[in-house]
């Protein structure tokens, strides 16, 4: 048996390297990886070496908790089999299916309190969206829609598009959202958006501002920026409503952002609210834990079925071809998994 292990080696390069596989210790299970997705946010951030150097890869995650410096490993949707315990103890998790927010890598050791059991009815591919479900979710209910509201969505990567998917079962006024690429577009339509816009359009702030006239709508009361483009924040201030709230779910990483804070946004009294889904709003930790999360997500993994959204699969040892693709490709890269069959 071969670990392959994936390495961001520098700036556009990773690499696969074989490695032993660990072995357990007495408070660990082994875990033989099945498949595992690519972040198209973050992890193109650290692809393209736009990543911040002061910051450890993720203090939450303690697979991913050290320096960002290269060569390291990164990933965080692995779903594998439980083939080996530390101890007897641990025995009932044998040839459990199990979701681990892990690096890419074909065998790998967690402790089980690390690990989530998938349940019978979600499927291995569905569970390969349990980050950007909880993001998503998280999005919800940092912002806080409210019936009759107009709602925004800049941006429809995979947690636009789920956060789309939620939206569209809130009675709301308006649901849009704004991509650069067709195809996240037009899978914005489906899932319930009023419209969708290009954003790579010159007149985009008129087209909106048109459109709104036309349903007789001024501005908009809730915007998510998930563009990952910092200069989409001066659209989203440029249509927030008067004491509009803008929820920002990207992560920018090293990207200079440059927003306009002198006009609109000082004298409507405009709300910036950073969403991370490491942590839970302070107003809601009397009520709301990462548990109730949960239940909230592995709901609308199976109402939902994201794994359609799956575009591409490539072998682990293929790796580098899917991280080009991606870089590359956007359009058409919706979501790449990896595969680590022998």
């Amino acid at each position: 048996m071969k670990n392959h292990v994936l390495y961001f080696n520098k700036p556009n390069q990773v690499s696969i390297l074989e490695e032993s596989i660990p072995q357990p210790k007495t408070d660990e299970l082994l875990i033989q990886n099945i498949m595992s997705g690519i972040s198209s946010g973050t992890e193109m951030l650290f692809y393209r070496g736009l990543m911040p150097h002061d910051l450890s890869i993720d203090e939450i995650i303690p697979s991913l908790n050290h320096q960002l410096d290269y060569p390291f490993k990164y990933g965080y949707c692995s779903v594998g089999k439980v083939i080996e315990t530390g101890n007897r103890k641990l025995n009932h998790l044998l040839n459990k299916l199990v979701f681990v927010f892990n690096p890419h890598e074909s065998y790998f050791c967690a402790k089980e309190q690390q690990i989530i059991v998938l349940p019978e009815h979600i499927s291995p591919h569905d569970a390969l969206f349990i980050p950007n479900m909880e993001t998503a979710t998280n999005l919800i209910l940092d912002g806080a829609p409210l019936i009759g509201e107009n709602v925004l969505i800049l941006g429809l990567g995979i947690v636009g598009l789920l956060t789309m998917d939620l939206l569209q079962q809130f009675p709301l006024t308006s649901l849009l959202g704004i991509d650069l690429y067709e195809k996240r577009r037009s899978l914005g339509m489906q899932l319930g958006a009023e419209f969708t816009f290009d954003a790579s359009q010159s007149d985009l702030d008129l087209q909106l501002s048109s459109y709104l006239k036309k349903i007789k709508q001024n501005q908009i009361d809730l915007i998510y920026e998930l563009s990952g483009n910092p200069a989409a924040l001066n659209t989203a201030i440029s249509f927030a409503a008067y004491e509009g709230r803008i929820v920002l779910g990207s992560w920018y990483g090293r990207k200079p952002c440059s927003i306009d804070l002198g006009g609109r946004f000082h004298r409507n009294r405009i709300k910036l609210i950073a969403s991370q889904v490491s942590t839970i709003a302070s107003e809601l930790q009397g009520r709301w834990t990462k548990e109730r999360r949960f239940e909230i997500v592995f709901k609308m993994l199976e109402k939902i079925k994201p794994s359609r959204f799956i575009s591409h699969n490539f072998h682990i040892s293929d790796a580098n071809k899917a991280y080009q693709l991606l870089d590359s490709n956007p359009n058409d890269t919706l979501f790449i998994t990896l595969n680590y069959k022998v």
